[in-house]
């Protein structure tokens, strides 16, 4: 079964916070659940889930040229309205910093958008050839964790990299999971079929939520 399609969040941290809970177990299963006094009914929900938001309240935390105006510890307020557990269902923390004009005008070659349209394609495919006997999975985001100890064995220098990583961050369990698929995800894209040491450490970074903040 494909995605369902994209929930796109703006400004995530405006909602209630039991409105974001709720979403915690479709995330997980990929099905709701709705239950009255005598009957439960689920229903499919296998979406992927966008989000964004500011880095603080007004906007301007880590900005390379506007400084923050917000008080002591409002920083940390903002993003505590975003719960850990789900944070831990997010694959992806990102931070998008402002681009400079340098950077804007600078005509350095960078990879066009057909070339990274023709590595995800790849990459899909490489997933369904991988899942092909395993029924209703087709990429990497649905791995179990047997999957995880066939599909994404790691060496030695790699173990201890996420070893320091989970005790340095104070990762979940369920993080330690997501980070190793989404470092399947990266190997697939470079069409390695090892995960090396460079794809989990990507992996990694792209958990700035779990670190204290965005400065942690």
């Amino acid at each position: 079964m494909a995605h369902n399609g994209v929930l796109f969040l703006d400004e995530l941290p405006e909602f209630k916070r039991t409105v974001l809970e709720v979403m915690r177990q479709p995330m997980e299963e990929r099905k709701v659940t709705i239950s009255r006094a005598k009957i439960a009914l689920e229903f499919p929900a296998s979406f992927m889930l966008i989000a964004s938001m500011n880095p603080c309240p007004c906007g301007y935390f880590n900005h390379p040229d506007k400084q923050c105006t917000c008080p002591p510890g409002a920083v940390q307020k903002y993003l505590n309205k975003i719960s850990g557990p789900l944070l831990d269902r997010i694959d992806l923390h990102v931070e998008v910093t402002p681009v400079a004009f340098s950077e804007l005008s600078s005509t350095q070659p960078f990879e066009k958008s057909d070339r990274i349209r023709e590595r995800v394609i790849k990459a899909r495919d490489i997933q369904v050839e991988r899942y092909k006997d395993s029924e209703g999975v087709y990429a990497n985001a649905q791995m179990s964790s047997k999957m995880l100890k066939e599909f994404c064995v790691i060496n030695t220098a790699s173990q201890t990299l996420i070893k320091i990583a989970m005790e340095k961050l104070n990762l979940s369990a369920r993080a330690y999971d997501r980070i190793l698929k989404v470092s399947r995800t990266i190997a697939d894209l470079s069409t390695s079929a090892d995960i090396k040491s460079e794809h989990l450490a990507e992996a990694i970074q792209y958990r700035s939520l779990d670190r204290e903040g965005w400065g942690g």
